[in-house]
């Protein structure tokens, strides 16, 4: 139980310095990676940290984008919403985990037989 507390302690810290990264950014990159997060954080199953990592690396995208001087949809194009699905499309969503069940519920039941 304690080392559970230590990595949830350890994981909110990290997800602060993530946001506070994000708040040096520039004011439209800003905006566009918390509007990318909310919409990530649909498809996130268990503790999230599957999309946490894909926000990092996208934090990561958005830091060197800003300092080359870009403009934020020179890196995710007009079309965000296709940008963000294939961010999450490697994500282990929450309709994989119920196609991963149902499977294995009924594996599970029938090779007993």
């Amino acid at each position: 139980m304690l080392e559970m507390f230590k990595k949830l302690i350890g994981d909110k810290k990290e997800y602060k310095m993530m946001m506070a990264r994000v708040d040096a950014l520039p004011e439209d990159y800003q905006f566009v990676f918390k509007k990318i997060q909310k919409y990530m954080w649909n498809f996130a199953t268990g503790n999230g940290m599957d999309m946490l990592h894909m926000q990092y690396e996208l934090m990561d995208l958005f830091e060197e984008g800003a300092a080359e001087g870009r403009q934020v949809l020179d890196i995710t194009g007009d079309d965000v919403a296709s940008f963000a699905d294939e961010l999450v499309a490697n994500a282990k969503t929450y309709v994989a985990k119920y196609r991963e069940d149902l499977n294995q519920s009924i594996q599970d039941r029938l090779r007993k037989k």
